[in-house]
Formats: structure tokens, sequence, C-alpha cells
């Protein structure tokens, strides 16, 4: 029997840029349960935005903000060394994009999450985990209610600086691991620059998703079991045959009796 009687799936959609389409948003938003839309500044544009709100407020899927560095030509995925007031306002306009968006479909900015080299860094980098957590903060006091934030699952909250600012400002924190994602020994993610790093066999990717619902582990390159926190799994959206796999892992999840569904 699984450990869970429920489980969160996200996926970052949205990052359509001008003509140049990502992904098919449409039929991902029929499988998971949050949606994390891309801010403009690693992906994303004013139309694909409020396109992406639009259609998850339809699907009844939570609207999260997917935050980064200021770097459509590395999408995100590059590391940079802003000053932490540049960063958190950086982080703040976006989150505001994106509510703008969500509130025109009849919907709201539900969620934080950062992107790419940004996500890394509120792991290890304390200055820039400070700076986002910050900006949570400020649209939350701004917003009137509390807006989690969603960052990579450790074993213990001293193995992740962005858990430790995040519970400093009072920011709710939400843990996520990926269905689609190689980890290291050390609970990290496998670097996408090395072979396996990304896992497209649904089969695989189904197996490690029920792995951690029912065990509350994900198993590492070296073959050892990771024990790690977390409300919330990510499947991304822009691998090949994401539509497939995330269809899998929904029926996986259904067939065990695991329901679906935002952790907000």
């Amino acid at each position: 029997m699984p450990t869970r009687a429920h489980i969160d799936l996200n996926s970052d959609l949205g990052e359509s840029f001008g003509p140049w389409s990502m992904g098919d948003d449409e039929a991902v938003l029929q499988q998971v349960s949050s949606a994390n839309i891309a801010c403009g500044f690693h992906a994303g544009d004013p139309v694909t935005m409020r396109a992406t709100a639009a259609a998850a407020a339809a699907a009844g899927v939570a609207v999260g903000a997917h935050v980064a560095y200021r770097d459509l030509a590395g999408f995100g995925r590059r590391f940079l060394d802003a000053s932490r007031q540049e960063l958190t306002a950086d982080v703040l306009y976006q989150i505001g994009a994106l509510q703008a968006c969500a509130a025109a479909a009849g919907t709201t900015v539900q969620y934080v999450k950062p992107h790419g080299a940004l996500y890394h860094a509120c792991r290890s980098h304390r200055p820039h985990a400070q700076a986002v957590a910050a900006a949570v903060a400020e649209f939350s006091r701004a917003a009137g209610r509390q807006v989690p934030l969603v960052l990579q699952a450790a074993a213990e909250t001293a193995d992740s600086a962005g858990i430790e600012c995040a519970e400093d400002l009072g920011v709710p924190v939400v843990g996520e691991v990926f269905a689609d994602r190689a980890y290291t020994a050390a609970g990290e993610l496998v670097s996408r620059s090395e072979s396996g790093a990304v896992i497209t066999d649904p089969g695989a990717v189904v197996q490690q998703v029920l792995q951690f619902v029912e065990e509350g582990t994900v198993q590492t390159a070296d073959g050892s079991m990771r024990a790690l926190r977390a409300e919330t799994i990510c499947l991304h959206g822009d691998t090949p045959d994401a539509v497939q796999i995330s269809r899998a892992v929904k029926a996986g999840l259904n067939e065990r009796g695991v329901e679906i569904r935002s952790f907000v």
C-alpha cells in the first residue's frame, strides 16, 4: 500500500517564446495538478504567460510562478552573479507579471518555484537563497496570504540554504522531487551535462515515482537509496515524450489508489 493517499504533480510550462513553441502544455495540463509557468526571464512571453495561465485555470490546475535568472539565451541554466537587491527585485517582478495574467484568467499565483540555475543556487548559495525568499515574503505580504516556495527536497533543513532562509522569513516551503531526473548519492540532481541525468523511459519514470510515494526514497546513481521529504513531484514538460510520460505516471498513481491533487 502507498504511504501517501495523495501527491501533487507539477510541470514546467509556458516555455514557448514568440514563434518558437516548446512542449504540449494543453495535454500536460490534463495530467498534473500544478503548473510552473515561466515568467519571461528564462522562457515565455506575455502572450504565452496569459494563455498558459488561462489554460491552467480552465483545467483546474494551480498556478505557480517559475522564476529565474535574467537569462533567455541560456534558458536560465547559467548562474548569474546578481546582487541580493537586484535578484529580489527580479523575482518580485516576475511574480507580479504572472499574477496580472493569472488574475485576468480568474485565478492567482499560488506558489513560487525557482528555475534552472536559480533553483540549484537556492540549495547552496545563501545570498541568492535569501533574495528569493525575501521576494516571496514581500509578495505574500502584499497579497495578504502566505505563498509557498517550492524547493529541492532535502533530508534535513540544514542541507538546503533555501529552506533555512525561507523558514527564517516565515515563508512556507514545499519540498520537491523529480520523476524524470537522476539523483547523486548526496541527494542532489545529476548534472544535465552527464549521461543519464534525464530519465526518458516512461517505465523507469513511473518506477521512480511509485518508489517515492510508497517508500519516501529515490534510488541514486550509485544504486543506494536516499530518503527525501517532499510534497510535490515534478514532471518536465519539455522532454521527449513528455505527454506519454505524464500519462503513464498518472495511470500508475491511479492504479495504486493515490490521488493527484495540488498542495495548495
